[in-house]
C-alpha cells in the first residue's frame, strides 16, 4: 500500500514543458490519478495554457490538501508563489513531478526527473515534511536568487527555452555563459549586508543565494545549501575574474569545485539586503525575471510542506 495519503489533490501540469515534451507526461499523469490511484481521495486536474496560470491556479487551491505540479523549475515557482499567499494554515502540501530543462529543485530533494513513473514511484515512497522558503521583494523562490552575469545567463535560458531549442540543462547553460560572460565582465556596483552585519561594497559579477546547492541545469555554486537548516547560502565575487578566469570557475563550479578560489566568497544569512548603484541589474528566481535596484531577501523557515 502506497505510503502518502495525499487527500482532495488537484493537479497542475504544463504542457509546454521541456520543449512540448510536458504534454505526452501530463497525460501519463492524469491517467494515473482517474484510474482511482490509491494516492488521494479526490482528484482534479488543471493544464495550464499562459505564463501565471500555474500561479493563479495555486492561488485557488485552498481546500486542497495536495497540489501536484508537473513540468521544470518555471511551474514549479509559479505554483510555489501561488501556494504561499494562502495562510500557512489553510496551504496545500506540494508534490512535485519533475519534467523540464533545467530540474534544479528536482535534484536539491532527490526526485527522479523527465520520467513520470519514476516520479511517482519516489511519491509512492515519500513522506511529508517542511522545507524553508526564501523570499525577495514579496516574491519567493524554492532553490536560487541570482544577480549580475549569473542572472543574466539564467534568464537567456529561460529565454531560450521558452522560444525552443534542443539544448537542455548544462548545455544550455555554458552555450549562455559564454555568450554573456564578455558583456559582464566589469560586474555592477553594490551595497550588501548579512542579517545586519556591516555594509560592503564590491563589484558585483557572480551574487547567488541558495536555498539548496544547484543552478543551471546541476552547477553545484553553493554545495552545501539545504532547504532545511533555516539559512541561504550565498556565493559572491570580491574579486573581479578575467574572462578566462570566470571560464574556469565556471567549469569547477559544475561539480562544487570552486570554493576555493581566492576570487570568491562563502557566507550563510537569513538576511540579505543588496542595493545597486544603477538599475537594470539582471536578476532571477528560479529563473524567472525579478526587476528592481535594491532587494530585501528573507528566508521563511519550515514554511512549506513538501512530499519528498
Amino acid at each position: 500500500m502506497p505510503k502518502p495519503n495525499l487527500g482532495r489533490t488537484l493537479a497542475i501540469a504544463n504542457p509546454a514543458a521541456h520543449g512540448g515534451r510536458g504534454a505526452a507526461a501530463a497525460e501519463r499523469l492524469h491517467r494515473f490519478f482517474a484510474s482511482r490511484s490509491p494516492f488521494s481521495t479526490c482528484y482534479e486536474y488543471h493544464l495550464t495554457a499562459a505564463r501565471g496560470d500555474g500561479e493563479q491556479a495555486a492561488r485557488k487551491s485552498a481546500g486542497y490538501d495536495t497540489v501536484i505540479v508537473l513540468g521544470g523549475d518555471g511551474i514549479i515557482h509559479e505554483v510555489a508563489n501561488g501556494l504561499m499567499q494562502i495562510g500557512r494554515d489553510g496551504r496545500p502540501a506540494l508534490a512535485i513531478i519533475p519534467f523540464g530543462s533545467g530540474n534544479d529543485f528536482a535534484r536539491t530533494l532527490g526526485i527522479p526527473f523527465n520520467n513520470v513513473e519514476a516520479a511517482l514511484a519516489r511519491l509512492a515512497d515519500s513522506e511529508k515534511s517542511a522545507i524553508d522558503v526564501g523570499r525577495v521583494n514579496g516574491t519567493y523562490f524554492l532553490e536560487t536568487l541570482s544577480f549580475g552575469l549569473d542572472a543574466a545567463i539564467a534568464l537567456d535560458t529561460t529565454d531560450k527555452r521558452t522560444r525552443g531549442t534542443d539544448e537542455m540543462g548544462e548545455q544550455l547553460y555554458v552555450t549562455s555563459g559564454i555568450k554573456y560572460m564578455m558583456s559582464h565582465s566589469k560586474g555592477y556596483a553594490c551595497t550588501f549586508s548579512f542579517d545586519g552585519g556591516p555594509e560592503r561594497h564590491i563589484r558585483s559579477l557572480i551574487f547567488a543565494i541558495q536555498n539548496g546547492p544547484t543552478y543551471g541545469g546541476g552547477f553545484r555554486i553553493c554545495p552545501h545549501a539545504s532547504p532545511t537548516d533555516g539559512l541561504l547560502d550565498i556565493c559572491y565575487n570580491v574579486k573581479l575574474p578575467t574572462t578566462p578566469h570566470m571560464l574556469l570557475l565556471f567549469a569547477l563550479a559544475r561539480f562544487g569545485k570552486h570554493t576555493g578560489s581566492s576570487a570568491l566568497a562563502f557566507a550563510r544569512a537569513a538576511h540579505i539586503e543588496i542595493e545597486y548603484d544603477e538599475g537594470g541589474i539582471p536578476c532571477q528566481a528560479d529563473g524567472e525575471e525579478i526587476l528592481g535596484r535594491r532587494f530585501a531577501v528573507d528566508l521563511l523557515r519550515a514554511e512549506l510542506d513538501i512530499y519528498r
